[in-house]
């Protein structure tokens, strides 16, 4: 072989090597996101373990209540049997807001909020959306992470070639983003 077969052969190399490096690191991203989810899944089952004890605490307190009561359990439903991600993100907005029209309803009956059942039931569940929280916040930086190497260039091109996908983001729903109206008078 002369030197022109050898300089062949390690450009070869060089592009396998490449193209080797640049799936791993796909993949390595692929499941960050995956492991990101799975630590958001585990915090929304303790959230839905949580929402039917609440609510039966507080159905003797909100007997005039019911439909709000109702609505929370219906959402919880739908986020218990969301299948993926996307569909987990949109049931889980909606029971957000279900659970937040329950709260402030909450504010109206003092013996309610003097339960103390109730009570730490109420703090476990805020721990619990703590705990969301920062388990979103992981997850959403574990996406951008893969959105940018299916996005980025030379990446980009292994992406494509191996069905590398944009993940999605778990956003905050409209209603929760919407700033609370205090009413003073």
């Amino acid at each position: 072989m002369d030197v022109g077969d050898w300089i062949g052969i390690g450009v070869i190399v060089i592009i396998i090597a490449w193209i080797v490096s640049m799936y791993n690191g796909l993949v390595n991203l692929r499941n960050q996101v995956r492991n990101a989810w799975r630590q958001i899944d585990v915090q929304l089952k303790r959230r839905h373990e949580l929402i039917p004890n609440l609510v039966e605490l507080t159905r003797d307190y909100m007997e005039y209540e019911q439909e709000t009561l109702e609505k929370v359990i219906q959402a919880r439903n739908g986020a218990v049997n969301a299948q993926g991600p996307e569909q987990a993100i949109a049931a889980e907005g909606i029971l957000s807001g279900a659970l937040g029209k329950l709260f402030a309803l909450m504010e109206n009956y003092p013996d309610l909020k003097a339960n103390e059942n109730v009570s730490n039931l109420m703090e476990e569940l805020s721990s619990t959306e703590n705990k969301i929280a920062f388990s979103r916040q992981f997850y959403n930086d574990s996406v951008m992470g893969m959105n940018n190497g299916v996005e980025t260039f030379p990446s980009n091109m292994i992406a494509n070639l191996f069905g590398f996908k944009h993940e999605t983001y778990f956003e905050v729903p409209e209603e929760e983003k919407a700033v609370p109206k205090v009413n003073l008078r």
